[in-house]
């Protein structure tokens, strides 16, 4: 048996192109070289064991290589190794999603392949908390975001479980949910605390620009009128984007106060790292980036209205050096942002396959 190579790769991203050169060089390439191409490859592969390409493929996330063996053999998908584990519980354990969703399509080895336990009693379930200690995830995420990534992952995989091996005990004695509690305990302490110093942090912020947009509430551009005591600027356009955006402003900092707040005083339990505490970290972070704008703007608009007789080239600059910190704010956070909203953007293509538009 060729050894495997190490691969360190998520559920969703293809292995880096040397691994994949790798495993398309032990698999294909002999077969099409030995074959002459097409001819005979059958037959090839039932003479070399074609598990053995099968199994190292799923470990690697090979996709092609995997659909490519079970089209010339599909008998391979009932192959089960030396530590009476199918192809499920490989694909399982490495994260290999395309491999899983593939294999579930397979309706006939599925109904057996969901029942089959390996050497420890450990059902395809189990395969989801058990420790790996050559898998390293190729794009790290915070804490809370992998642990809410392995919590997906495992609910996936239970809905293609039956029921009666849900409360399945491996020889440990343990259950799937018991053995991914007790494995991902660390991961978990580590997301606690991650999500912890970031809504420190951000509530901080959120305070700081709640605190100077109700300060700037109560300070009229231009100053009031010494008769009528109205502003003078009143019905000047800039000034209602001043007072709304002022407004909007405080409103979406002590939205995102509240929930920061809410996030320190969660009792951090296992299934609230889900969807509980991530939904209000991507809303406390989508209020805190709002009101960042919103006081942009209302800063804008007051300038502009201090210096509304000046030159044109002066108003650009002032956009510009206003919007500054915007840019950078909006740099620094889109890829956590865009790490907190993943699970929405599969839940939003599942309900577009389920209902399709049809303009």
């Amino acid at each position: 048996m060729a050894r495997n190579p190490k691969v360190t790769r998520t559920k969703s991203w293809y292995p880096p192109l040397r691994v994949r050169h790798v495993a398309i060089t032990r698999t294909v390439l002999p077969l099409r070289l030995k074959c002459g191409h097409n001819q005979n490859v059958k037959s090839h592969i039932r003479e070399k064991r074609p598990f053995i390409y099968l199994r190292s493929s799923t470990h690697s996330g090979c996709v092609e290589i995997v659909k490519e063996i079970l089209k010339i053999y599909p008998q391979a998908v009932e192959h089960i190794d030396d530590e009476g584990q199918c192809i499920l519980h490989v694909a399982i354990k490495y994260r290999q999603l395309e491999v899983f969703e593939h294999v579930s399509k397979m309706e006939v080895p599925m109904r057996w392949l969901v029942r089959r336990l390996d050497n420890n009693g450990n059902t395809i379930l189990h395969m989801v908390g058990m420790p790996i200690h050559d898998y390293v995830p190729e794009k790290m995420l915070g804490p809370a975001l992998q642990l809410q990534e392995e919590l997906l992952w495992f609910e996936r995989v239970k809905s293609v479980t039956k029921e009666a091996f849900v409360c399945h005990q491996n020889n440990m004695k343990e259950t799937a949910e018991a053995l991914f509690a007790t494995t991902k305990s660390k991961l978990r302490n580590s997301a606690r605390d991650w999500l912890i110093r970031t809504s420190e942090g951000c509530s901080i912020v959120a305070v700081l620009i709640a605190t100077v947009a109700f300060t700037a509430a109560y300070t009229i551009p231009g100053g009031p009128d010494q008769k009528t005591g109205f502003p003078v600027l009143l019905y000047h356009p800039f000034f209602v984007v001043s007072t709304a955006s002022d407004v909007l402003s405080l409103a979406c900092a002590l939205t995102s106060v509240v929930m920061f707040l809410s996030i320190l005083t969660a009792p951090f339990r296992l299934e609230d790292f889900k969807h509980s505490l991530p939904n209000k970290l991507m809303l406390g972070f989508t209020f805190l980036f709002f009101s960042v704008v919103m006081m942009m703007i209302s800063f804008s608009a007051t300038i502009i209205l201090m210096v509304h007789g000046s030159e044109r080239w002066k108003k650009i600059i002032l956009y510009s050096l206003s919007f500054l910190p915007v840019g950078i704010f909006a740099l620094a956070y889109f890829p956590l942002y865009l790490s907190v909203t993943k699970p929405h953007k599969h839940l939003l293509k599942n309900i577009k396959e389920i209902f399709p538009c049809r303009c």
